[in-house]
């Protein structure tokens, strides 16, 4: 460590979400390991984090280094004066390491001479809340040869300045920068989808104001009078909605600016807030698999849509979570209106999950319901559990920061935030999941105008002012990029001579390209469906005067023959034999469901085919089985063969058609049939018993459960070797030894039931 104080100090700024804590105590372990310091303390700045810290530091840790707990300040005090090394890195809060001093209720002389001998480190975690405060001057008082390093996500700059300070002014200089863009751009966290909602019509706002503003009650009255007159349409015409800053600095206010805070807390608009939320409350939340987070303005505002949604929204599951105590949040609530808030809160918790929490157990309330939506610990298995699932949390503060949660994937806000605020906010969204979360989901409806300017303004100071790939892409150029992808596969597909997409490339370089294509369309795919895209609807248009119209490029059936093409990568159903394919499939697209659609599409066209069959007209007749043969496309390779099968028997009039079964009865019959006649094949060959060949069939078989309690042994135990010596020597040609017929007969066994059933080679 160096001896110049102000060189070896400063902060590092890392966004929320990037592995901070597991950087700082890598930090705090290579400073502790390397004896350059006598205590490496981690200080936090609220104590129930400190629970959630001490476990990650201590799994971090792992057997290599002791990590100290503090649970009250005698035990703080007698770990920093001990020459232990297991007491070298320590957790503690802010809260607790501010009351060691030597004035009022302080220690002992002689307590702080020992720890101020000491070479100490403080990291002080999330360094832009609370360093403002009176506790960390009272810290640098107590610790004046400490060396402070900050962690924080959203450092505080002079845009943002707090009593004159900024982090640089606390700490020092930035000793490293992992922006929120650059988090973004390495995939280690998602981007946003920040939406302005407006409960009120901007003109009804700006006539509002301008009347007021020109003193009159009607806008007859102000256009009646020149003064009056000029002022209102200044207001209706020339003041944006939001206010900004001059070229000299000076702020000009803005409608919004002139809107009083009860406005907000009007029925008209609260119940425009709960409509806009109820009416997309299932598609954002993928089905309730994710849970929200809404942001009110004070305890009075969440009390208030906290009965409102109860009521308005039975199906959800609620709770609300705010400072207990007396506090900022209030707003001027009345206390026994919050009281009878708290009260109720609780006790529908309680009724909902089977809990005992009161006033006097708020803390564990907030711990078990923080646990919930985070799915730890007890709820680890909670997706599995609609009943033990929470669908939305309202708060006022709290939560907004230092709460990360994979399954919460969107954030509502009825309040105005700034800078650091909206940073942190907005990144209660964005945790890695999976293909269902491709962004957080943001929606805010006060002062929409103010709080774009805002955001705008945030996301410029807190990317580094390197913005591109903060937010997600909106609808109209995701569908623009839909049919630029779409245009990439239809390229790949027609080099290979292939029309329809009937079938995947013969070359593995060709199916690659188009594995990697297909999986960017799907996770664009993902994200306009979030954003209301449907496949219902084919052109869409935005905006007005004039407003912009995007025709998509491609139908459903187009999309489900992909995926149909996609998912045969993973297998020799594309007809390209069973060579390793050198590329990464993604499970979760080839787990799409799309029997329902396929079945729908194919047998509007059947129906069509079977009007057309019975009249003269051969060019409606070509014309209708060319469609019902491209609409096979979205089978897979073996069933477009039985379906070619089946419509030659129509054309030949072996089928006697029933009205009553569609195309896929048809579909499933013969499919059966092809089934039964290759087990009736391997049964022949083979000698074994078909009742349980039939069993094992039945079955969701896998290589690794294939012969799960012994059930594939028991099924080649049936094996009558004679008949199988009989088949395999005729294959070949010449005589096997029995043991040699025993791994052929096992490896087609397992092949023939992995597959589904497969055709036997026959004698040349």
């Amino acid at each position: 460590m160096r001896d110049d104080e102000e060189a070896a100090r400063g902060y590092i700024w890392h966004t929320t979400g990037s592995g901070k804590t597991m950087t700082s105590f890598k930090s705090a372990q290579l400073i502790a390991n390397s004896k350059d310091a006598d205590k490496v303390v981690f200080l936090l700045d609220r104590i129930e984090l400190g629970t959630q810290t001490l476990l990650a530091y201590r799994d971090f840790a792992g057997d290599g280094n002791e990590v100290q707990a503090t649970e009250h300040t005698g035990i703080l005090v007698k770990k920093l004066k001990s020459t232990d090394p297991v007491d070298t890195l320590i957790v503690s809060s802010i809260q607790k390491m501010s009351r060691l001093k030597d004035e009022e209720d302080g220690l002992k002389a002689h307590d702080l001479d020992t720890m101020r001998a000491k070479r100490i480190v403080f990291i002080v975690d999330e360094c832009h809340r609370s360093t403002f405060g009176d506790m960390l001057i009272d810290i640098k008082k107590s610790f004046s040869g400490a060396i402070l390093f900050g962690f924080s996500g959203t450092p505080i700059h002079k845009e943002n300045v707090r009593k004159d300070n900024t982090t640089t002014d606390v700490f020092g200089d930035e000793l490293h920068r992992y922006s929120i863009a650059d988090g973004i751009r390495d995939k280690n966290v998602l981007g946003f989808d920040p939406y302005q909602m407006l409960t009120y019509r901007d003109r009804d706002l700006r006539q509002a104001v301008a009347l007021e503003k020109a003193k009159a009650t009607t806008v007859t009255e102000a256009l009646a009078d020149t003064a009056k007159k000029k002022v209102f349409n200044r207001y209706m015409n020339d003041v944006p909605m939001a206010g900004y800053r001059d070229a000299s600095g000076v702020y000009q206010k803005g409608i919004e600016d002139h809107l009083p805070n009860s406005q907000y807390r009007h029925a008209q608009h609260q119940d425009a807030v709960i409509d806009d939320m109820a009416a997309n409350w299932e598609t954002l939340s993928q089905g309730s698999k994710f849970h929200a987070i809404f942001a009110t303005s004070s305890i009075l505002e969440a009390i208030t849509y906290y009965r409102l949604m109860k009521a308005r929204c039975p199906a959800l599951k609620i709770t609300a979570l705010f400072d207990p105590n007396i506090s900022d949040e209030d707003g001027g609530c009345d206390p026994a209106f919050k009281t009878d808030g708290l009260v109720e809160i609780l006790e529908d918790y309680n009724a909902a999950y089977g809990q005992k929490f009161d006033l006097g157990t708020h803390a564990k309330f907030k711990e078990d319901l923080a646990y919930r939506l985070a799915h730890k610990k007890a709820y680890i298995r909670i997706e599995a559990e609609p009943g033990k699932r929470l669908d939305l949390l309202i708060v006022v503060n709290q939560m907004l920061t230092g709460f990360d949660s994979k399954w919460v994937n969107t954030l509502y806000l009825d309040k105005l935030l700034e800078y650091e605020n909206i940073i942190q906010a907005f990144s209660r969204t964005n945790r890695l999941f999976g293909p269902d979360k491709p962004f957080g989901s943001i929606r805010y409806y006060r002062k929409p105008h103010t709080m774009t300017r805002n955001v705008e303004a945030a996301v410029k100071l807190y990317s580094g002012d390197k913005p591109i790939g903060l937010f997600a892409d909106r609808l109209p150029m995701n569908l623009e990029r839909m049919n630029a992808s779409f245009a990439e596969i239809d390229a790949i597909f027609s080099a290979a001579g292939i029309e329809d997409f009937t079938k995947l490339p013969d070359d593995l370089a060709a199916r690659a390209a188009f594995a990697k294509e297909f999986n960017q369309f799907s996770a664009i795919l993902e994200a306009a469906k979030i954003q209301g895209f449907s496949w219902e609807k084919s052109v869409y248009e935005f905006g007005e005067d004039p407003a912009t119209r995007v025709q998509l490029a491609l139908s459903q059936h187009h999309y489900l023959t992909l995926l149909q093409r996609y998912k045969e990568l993973g297998g020799s159903g594309g007809g390209g034999g069973s060579e390793d394919i050198p590329f990464d499939i993604d499970s979760h697209i080839t787990e799409i469901d799309t029997g329902k659609i396929d079945a729908d599409y194919m047998n509007a066209r059947f129906e069509k085919y079977l009007k057309v069959l019975q009249s003269g007209d051969q060019q409606a007749k070509e014309a209708t089985l060319a469609d019902l043969h491209r609409s096979f496309t979205s089978l897979s390779q073996e069933d477009q063969k039985i379906a070619e099968i089946f419509l030659r028997d129509i054309q030949r009039g072996d089928v006697q058609i029933d009205p009553c079964c569609t195309f896929h009865d048809y579909l499933s019959d013969y499919k059966a049939e092809a089934v039964n006649e290759k087990i009736a094949a391997i049964v022949s060959c083979l000698g074994l018993d078909p009742a349980k060949l039939i069993a094992l069939m039945n079955t969701q078989l896998t290589e690794s459960n294939l012969n799960e309690y012994g059930r594939f042994d028991d099924l080649r135990g049936t094996l009558d070797q004679q008949k199988a010596m009989a088949y395999f020597e005729g294959l070949e040609g010449k005589p096997l030894p029995m043991f040699r017929v025993n791994i052929k007969a096992s490896n087609l066994l397992s092949d023939f039931l992995l597959r589904g059933g497969i055709e036997l080679k026959t004698a040349s």
